[in-house]
């Protein structure tokens, strides 16, 4: 597979968890008067932008677009409405939330140190602007704890 589709797509993946993540956290919490809504939502927009960023990308290198499984995105809905539904505090929720951030990237730092060398340029920068969201959103979410 080219380089260049393989973190594509790992930013796709990535992207795609976190809009259902982040989603399905706000519908939990759509009741609820927790201040980490609005940090949430927010997050969610930047998730949308690099989810159709690299649909766009994927598409205009020609490579096969890669999807989540129905099942992952089940177990995470579950996962969310367990989460939620034992503790809906704001320290709950971005506990829950930085762990998806931390494994994103933790898989992002490898795929760039293992194809910062053959990716194109661009590439490398959008994966590296990812990396940099992620490790933002991460900041912003440690105030809740």
């Amino acid at each position: 597979m080219n380089e260049n589709i393989e973190i594509l797509n790992h930013i796709y993946t990535s992207s795609e968890m976190g809009v259902v993540s982040l989603t399905n956290i706000l519908k939990e919490l759509k009741e609820k008067e927790n201040k980490i809504k609005k940090d949430i939502s927010d997050e969610l927009t930047l998730y949308e932008k690099y989810l159709k960023l690299s649909k766009k990308l994927i598409k205009k290198y020609k490579g096969d677009l890669k999807k989540n499984s129905m099942m992952i995105k089940m177990m995470s809905k579950m996962g969310v409405k367990k989460e939620v539904t034992n503790d809906n505090s704001d320290a709950s929720v971005a506990h829950m939330v930085i762990e998806g951030l931390t494994m994103g990237i933790v898989d992002m730092e490898t795929k760039i140190n293992n194809y910062k060398e053959v990716v194109d340029k661009d590439i490398l920068d959008i994966a590296s602007d990812y990396l940099e969201f992620q490790q933002e959103e991460l900041e912003k979410m440690k105030k809740y704890l």
